[in-house]
């Protein structure tokens, strides 16, 4: 069976005249392409047996955290196995997915890191990798991963997306300043990764930097143009600037305009929108209907129970649109889930369930019980998944709830804590904060 080179030089099983549009593929994947889906199904659609194809087809499917998805991906998985003879490489892949279908997806990113690492070149791999610790909570697996092959990525073609992931796992294990150069260095190489770019946007984000963030992403928005649904992604971090700006109108219209520009069911941009509302509530900005159709969407996909990330944000909306016996039965599910099935469930049931009680213990104005099931499902929330930034709307609920139950201390413990995960930088959600504690103790004087 003659072989052809991907972009990465990796030999592949696919023939010869499918090798342009599967490049384009990989090109999508690290780029977060809007194309991607169109080249893969191109490329399937030539090339049915082509292994590789079908399972990058099914780990994308369940990365989507949708349940009707996971009977796709199955299907992806059988086509892979009854593929064509492929490469051990392309057989690694299927069986990874073939981990996660059977609810081990870290099973399947050790599976795809072997391959990595005898081919530390291959940019399928190291993105594949960092998307799925990225879903299990994972950063320092990520950064570990990326950074176990930079080395051999010096005259990559790809090096600017390798570095927008690097970029990335530096930020969220706390590397900040590192984590700004190397994104920046990222951006620069491939001016289209939007993953690089929103990664220094991370940075501004958790250094409390909100105007050099804006001037960060104003004038790039071409970066981020050529995207699927992330573009709305990085939309989101622009309005969490204008956010700690104390620039709620302008947050408002970029939710409006762009955030939420196609009302979509997929969970993260879903999160995108109700997280932004949680945090203008929380600063007393009346947003209208807006939970509206985002708790319509939700109650239809509360019963999904695929990532505890997607659920959360799920209740985040039910309770924004005061959909009482929608966020019931939603906890109901997360309690009756088996831990031992999967990954996902064991999450689902801790800190997940913890944080959906509290969730909605806070809608419901009982703010000591909403503290206690929120602190305790804190210290675990890394293994959600997504970013700090995308987390820190529980913490922000986690202190208000102290504030309202009248546990000043616990808050007051609860943002030193968080912002010395932010490396010391106060940011304005913090300042107001701070200021309102000491006039409650004063107040108590």
């Amino acid at each position: 069976m003659p072989l052809s080179d991907d972009l990465s030089g990796i030999p592949t099983s696919l023939p010869s005249g499918g090798i342009g549009d599967w490049n384009r593929v990989i090109r999508g994947i690290l780029s977060h392409a809007a194309s991607t889906g169109p080249d893969l199904n191109r490329v399937l659609a030539a090339a049915p047996d082509f292994a590789l194809g079908q399972a990058v087809r099914g780990l994308s499917c369940l990365l989507l955290g949708r349940a009707e998805m996971v009977e796709v991906a199955r299907q992806a998985y059988a086509a892979a196995l009854s593929s064509a003879p492929a490469t051990m490489r392309e057989m690694a892949f299927v069986h990874a997915l073939g981990d996660w279908l059977t609810g081990r997806p870290t099973r399947a990113a050790a599976r795809l890191q072997v391959v990595l690492t005898m081919e530390p070149r291959d940019a399928l791999a190291m993105k594949m990798i960092q998307a799925i610790h990225f879903v299990m909570g994972r950063p320092k697996a990520m950064r570990a991963s990326v950074e176990g092959v930079a080395s051999a990525w010096n005259d990559h073609p790809a090096r600017g997306y390798l570095l927008g992931c690097h970029a990335f796992t530096l930020e969220e294990t706390g590397e900040y300043d590192l984590a700004e150069r190397t994104g920046r260095e990222g951006v620069a190489l491939a001016p289209d990764d939007a993953w690089g770019l929103h990664a220094v946007a991370h940075v501004f984000d958790m250094t409390g930097r909100a105007e050099a963030g804006l001037d960060w992403l104003i004038g790039r928005e071409a970066s981020w143009a050529h995207c699927n649904n992330f573009r709305f992604h990085v939309w989101w971090h622009r309005a969490l600037m204008h956010l700690d700006l104390g620039d709620h109108a302008a947050a408002l219209a970029l939710y409006d305009s762009d955030i939420r520009a196609d009302r979509t069911d997929d969970y993260r941009d879903i999160a995108n929108g109700a997280s932004l509302l949680a945090r203008l509530e929380l600063e007393g900005v009346d947003v209208g209907n807006r939970w509206d159709e985002l708790a319509d969407l939700s109650e239809h996909r509360a019963t999904d129970g695929c990532l505890a990330f997607a659920d959360l944000h799920y209740m985040l909306a039910l309770c924004g649109g005061d959909r009482q016996t929608a966020a019931v039965g939603l906890i109901a599910r997360m309690r009756a889930g088996a831990p031992a099935v999967s990954e996902a469930q064991t999450v689902i049931a801790h800190p997940g369930l913890h944080v959906a009680q509290g969730l909605q213990a806070f809608a419901a104005g009982d703010y000591p019980v909403a503290f206690m099931h929120l602190r305790a499902g804190r210290a675990d929330l890394q293994q959600i998944g997504g970013s700090h930034a995308q987390r820190d709307v529980f913490d922000r609920i986690t202190i208000e709830a102290a504030l309202r139950g009248g546990y000043a201390d616990a808050a007051c413990s609860l943002l030193s804590d968080r912002t010395a995960r932010r490396g010391g930088a106060v940011d304005g959600y913090a300042a107001a904060r701070m200021s309102l504690i000491q006039t409650i103790r004063q107040q108590a004087v």
